[in-house]
C-alpha cells in the first residue's frame, strides 16, 4: 500500500465543474462568484458581513491595520498557535504578548489574558485550536468589564469608537465550529478564517473576514470599506470598471493587495454547499473512530472536540502521547513515517522558533511546550477510507508501543 498522505484536498467534478464554469464565464478575477461566495459564508456562520481575502494572514492584518494598532500597542495571542499570527502583528511595528494556553483543549487561557493585559493593549487574538472554539462568553465579558476599559486608552478615532479592547479571532481552523449554538464568524468582534488547501473548506489559497461589530459600527459600511483597503485602496474594482465603461476611479487610502479571485472562490462555493451534510459528517466519523480505538490505551490522550457547549471544527485531531518527551516523540514519528504514515505536529509554540525565542522564553508557557512536546496530528481528510484509517490506528499503536 503506498503512503497515506497528512492532508490531501477534495478536487471532484463537482469543484471541476465549478471551476470551469467560472472560466467559461469570461471573468476569473475578483466579481461576482466572489461576492457570493462571500454571502454564502454570511449566511452559514450568521455574522454581519464578509469579506474574502488572499489568505487568513492578509485578513488578519489588514484588521489590525484598520484598528489603528501600531508601534507601542500590545496584542495578546497564545503562545500555541502558527507563526502567522504573531507576524501580522510584528508587521504593524506592534508587540506580541504571548500567554499560556489551557491543558485540556490547547486554546488560550483565561487568566493569562487577564494577568497580559496592560494600558497598551489594544487586541485579543484567541486562537481556536484544531476547530475547537476558544471560551468566547468570557473573552468578550473581560473586554467589556470596567476595569480593563478603564485601562483602555484609545489612540484612534476607531479605537475611540470601540471605546475597549477588540477581540479578534484567528478562527483559521474552525469553520463550521459551534459555540453555545452559535457558528464562528459571530462569536466576537471580528473572525478571520483560513481556505488553505489543507483546511477543511479549501480555496487553494485564500480566507475570510467575518464583521460582528457592535453599534454604532455598520458592518455593511465595514465591508465595503476593506473591499477598497484590500484592492489598493481603489474605489473602484475590475469587475466594476468593466461594466457600463465605468472605468474612472479614485485611490481614497493607501490600501493592500489582498483580494480574492473568483477562481478561487469558485473551489470555496463548491466545498460549502456540501460542507454541514458531507465534509463535516465524514471529519467527525474519522475524529469518532481515532477516539474509540485509542482510548483503549493508557498512553494516548484523546483531544477534546465536543462538549456541552462546544463542537469542533474537526479540523485536526492532536494526539498526545503520555509519558513521553520532545524526543521521544519526534522518534515515534519516525517509526510512523518509517511504516508509510504520514503524520505532522501542531504547532511548535512560537516562542521556541529562532525570530521570536531572542526575545520571549518557552519557560514561561510550560503548557504550550508540554502540549506540544507530546502532541502527533494524525490524518483527516474527506477521501481517507476506512482502510486507510485502519492503518493508521495500527501503525501508530505499533510505533508508540515500540518506544515507550
Amino acid at each position: 500500500m503506498s503512503t497515506i498522505p497528512f492532508s490531501q484536498p477534495r478536487i471532484d467534478q463537482k469543484v471541476i465543474d465549478e471551476v470551469v464554469d467560472t472560466l467559461k464565464s469570461g471573468w476569473v478575477n475578483n466579481g461576482p462568484k466572489t461576492k457570493l461566495f462571500e454571502n454564502k459564508i454570511t449566511e452559514y456562520c450568521n455574522c454581519k458581513s464578509t469579506l474574502c481575502v488572499s489568505s487568513a494572514t492578509a485578513g488578519l492584518e489588514l484588521v489590525l491595520r484598520w484598528f489603528g494598532v501600531e508601534k507601542g500597542d500590545e496584542v495578546i495571542l497564545p503562545a500555541y498557535t502558527y507563526c502567522a499570527t504573531a507576524h501580522t502583528i510584528v508587521h504593524c511595528g506592534a508587540t506580541p504578548v504571548f500567554v499560556d494556553v489551557n491543558k485540556d483543549d490547547f486554546n488560550i487561557s483565561l487568566k493569562h489574558i487577564e494577568k497580559a493585559i496592560t494600558k497598551k493593549t489594544k487586541v485579543i487574538m484567541p486562537v481556536d485550536f484544531a476547530g475547537f472554539p476558544c471560551d468566547y462568553n468570557e473573552i468578550n465579558k473581560i473586554v467589556k468589564s470596567d476595569n480593563f476599559k478603564s485601562l483602555f486608552i484609545p489612540l484612534s478615532e476607531i479605537q475611540k469608537k470601540l471605546g475597549r479592547i477588540l477581540v479578534l479571532a484567528d478562527a483559521a481552523h474552525a469553520f463550521g465550529a459551534e459555540y453555545f449554538g452559535k457558528k464562528a464568524g459571530a462569536l466576537t468582534d471580528v473572525t478571520v478564517f483560513s481556505f488553505h488547501t489543507v483546511k477543511n473548506i479549501i480555496t487553494v489559497e485564500g480566507g475570510a473576514i467575518c464583521f460582528n461589530l457592535p453599534e454604532p459600527f455598520n458592518n455593511e459600511e465595514l465591508y465595503t470599506y476593506f473591499k477598497v483597503f484590500s484592492l489598493h485602496g481603489q474605489s473602484r474594482d475590475a469587475f466594476q470598471k468593466s461594466q457600463n465603461s465605468n472605468w474612472k476611479y479614485d485611490v481614497v487610502n493607501a490600501g493592500y493587495k489582498a483580494n480574492m479571485t473568483d477562481i478561487l472562490a469558485s473551489f470555496g462555493l463548491a466545498e460549502l454547499s456540501r460542507y454541514k451534510n458531507d465534509t463535516l459528517i465524514k471529519r467527525k466519523e474519522i475524529f469518532d473512530k481515532y477516539s474509540r480505538a485509542f482510548s483503549q490505551y493508557e498512553w494516548a490522550e484523546i483531544p477534546t472536540y465536543k462538549t456541552g457547549n462546544k463542537v469542533s471544527s474537526f479540523h485536526i485531531y492532536p494526539l498526545r502521547i503520555n509519558g513521553i518527551n520532545e524526543n521521544k516523540r519526534d522518534e515515534i514519528i519516525q517509526k510512523i513515517f518509517e511504516k508509510e504514515v504520514c503524520v505532522n505536529v501542531h504547532f511548535q509554540p512560537v516562542p521556541i522558533l529562532s525570530y521570536y525565542k531572542e526575545k520571549h522564553d518557552i519557560k514561561n508557557f510550560p503548557i504550550s511546550f508540554d502540549n506540544y512536546a507530546r502532541e502527533i496530528s494524525l490524518p483527516v481528510y474527506y477521501d481517507l477510507t476506512d482502510d486507510q484509517i485502519d492503518k493508521v490506528i495500527k501503525v501508530i499503536i505499533e510505533s508508540v508501543e515500540e518506544l515507550i
